[in-house]
């Protein structure tokens, strides 16, 4: 069955299209949201909601082509939407500290790209992730995020010149030590 047909099914009250559309999509759902979130239970509340969210209102989804497009727009809602409420930022040293002593570098290692997501703002933070992590052509960050190619693309640049900056300031502290 299409994409576009389990959609169509979901719409018209079917659960287990929605399902089955939720898990097609849910690592997309988890990588858009840990790329706004440090703790696994913030992403997880922030996806909690959107499914709930987009099961209430899949009715009245206009376009079943524009479905995941429609589905990340919730996700991104509800995680500036956590963020304002929660107004919190947990270090990252102490996510690595409570990591298995085993896998400390890796932990380090994955985190670090979000380490440094979480220098940028929201709006910088919100393409960087839509078009490094997910694979997103600028065409499709713009129809998600209701905004110009032109303004994509300007925020993708200034979000490379923040992050240079910010990794020279991390290599400067790391020659230091």
């Amino acid at each position: 069955m299409s994409s576009i047909q389990t959609v169509q099914e979901a719409r018209s009250g079917s659960r287990e299209a929605f399902i089955c559309l939720i898990h097609e999509n849910e690592q997309m759902m988890y990588a858009i949201a840990k790329g706004f979130f440090k703790s696994d239970e913030d992403a997880a509340d922030a996806i909690q909601e959107t499914i709930l969210k987009a099961y209430k209102g899949i009715t009245k989804l206009r376009e079943p082509a524009y479905f995941r497009t429609w589905l990340i727009r919730i996700l991104i809602n509800e995680c500036r939407q956590l963020i304002r409420q929660k107004g919190k930022v947990i270090p990252l040293k102490h996510i690595v500290e409570r990591a298995d002593p085993s896998n400390r570098i890796e932990a380090a290692s994955q985190l670090e790209l979000y380490d440094f997501l979480s220098g940028l703002d929201f709006e910088h933070k919100e393409v960087v992730m839509l078009y490094y992590l997910e694979d997103f052509p600028v065409k499709d960050i713009a129809q998600t995020l209701g905004i110009s190619e032109s303004a994509v693309k300007s925020r993708l640049h200034r979000a490379r010149a923040k992050l240079a900056v910010l990794f020279k300031e991390t290599e400067g502290e790391a020659e230091q030590q």
